[in-house]
């Protein structure tokens, strides 16, 4: 089986590839087009293998991508490709347009065409899985959680931006008979993830002694999901999910903001204490919440469970050491995109 991956080098994208790359004996064609977040460091264990190619390309230049498609011969689509920053979508939302829409639009439309003119077996075994987020779903009571078939809500331009591409997927399905399958997973967190999100942020600023901010009162509530869990989960969605279904994914780790940044700095207390008398948790800073910030997030994933047999191997506590010591062993990682890249400062202010 021949897969290609948009954004293999991006957080999620690249815990796939090591993964397909430890537990599969599939060829991986990973599709990158290298912005700001995307780290081939994080896919470097797949360089020597001779079922793995990569190649730069943008997922908005359609030649480039039908000319993947016929050079590579993919047996499956595994479109991870997303801008994905909430912050990043207040202050400049054309680019999640482009990427998250216009983008999914040139992957569809390629794989449609591809998809017309194979036959026989390898037109029964071609698949598109398309991966998508919680927030389109938009916010939850205080009870309560997502399934499958609640109604879309998207409330911030990126949100909006991948509720768009889910639609186009469901009408490539309904209308052309392209065969796909979709994922909507929750809030995923681990190894590798570019220092901007809510826990690497906090583990960086942690270490450096800095203000560790909360948005608002720290009240808003998510499910964490371990990456690596999520990559397992995406190999099953894409080997048995049903064709035309929709799979939530979750790590059944509810948390509200302020709690969570406690569990990860009782973490950083027992790995890299910082004195009898100093706690990371004095670090925590309330700041002015986020425009439009959803307040819960709460995924069932009941559906993936009873169909697929997968759930999620994670707890939080254990994803949370996991992902501390992973940043306390690769300092030199972060330490260059800090000085480099991104320094942490606030965005998404609207202003």
């Amino acid at each position: 089986m021949k897969v290609l991956i948009t954004g293999g080098c991006g957080f999620i994208g690249s815990a796939v590839i090591r993964y397909m790359i430890r537990h599969t004996n599939a060829e991986i064609v990973n599709v990158d087009k290298l912005t700001y977040a995307a780290n081939p460091l994080a896919v470097e264990e797949a360089n020597d293998s001779d079922r793995y190619v990569f190649e730069h390309s943008d997922i908005v230049d359609t030649d480039s991508i039908r000319n993947l498609f016929i050079k590579h011969h993919p047996d499956a689509v595994m479109h991870l490709a997303a801008e994905s920053h909430v912050d990043r979508s207040i202050d400049g939302p054309s680019e999640f347009i482009q990427t998250n829409l216009v983008g999914t639009y040139s992957m569809l439309e390629v794989a449609r065409q591809w998809f017309d003119d194979l036959e026989g077996r390898a037109k029964d075994k071609f698949r598109f899985l398309h991966v998508s987020t919680d927030e389109v779903f938009g916010s939850l009571g205080p009870t309560g959680q997502f399934t499958e078939t609640t109604r879309y809500k998207p409330n911030s331009p990126y949100s909006a931006s991948k509720a768009g591409s889910d639609h186009l997927v469901r009408a490539w399905h309904k209308t052309y008979g392209l065969p796909v399958v979709t994922s909507n997973c929750s809030n995923n967190y681990g190894p590798w993830q570019f220092p901007e999100k809510l826990i690497p942020v906090a583990i960086l600023n942690a270490l450096d002694g800095k203000p560790i901010p909360v948005y608002g009162k720290g009240e808003n509530v998510r499910d964490w999901l371990y990456v690596d869990d999520h990559a397992s989960a995406l190999w099953t969605i894409l080997t048995q999910g049903r064709i035309g279904e929709t799979y939530n994914v979750g790590g059944n780790c509810e948390r509200n903001n302020l709690d969570l940044l406690h569990s990860l700095c009782e973490c950083l207390n027992q790995l890299r204490p910082v004195g009898e008398q100093a706690d990371y948790v004095d670090l925590i800073t309330m700041v002015a919440d986020r425009p439009g910030h959803d307040l819960r997030y709460a995924m069932d994933i009941s559906k993936i469970e009873a169909e697929l047999g997968w759930s999620p191997a994670h707890s939080l506590e254990s994803g949370l050491k996991d992902t501390v010591k992973w940043y306390l062993e690769n300092e030199s990682w972060w330490r260059k995109i800090r000085a480099d890249v991104y320094q942490g400062e606030r965005l998404g202010t609207s202003k």
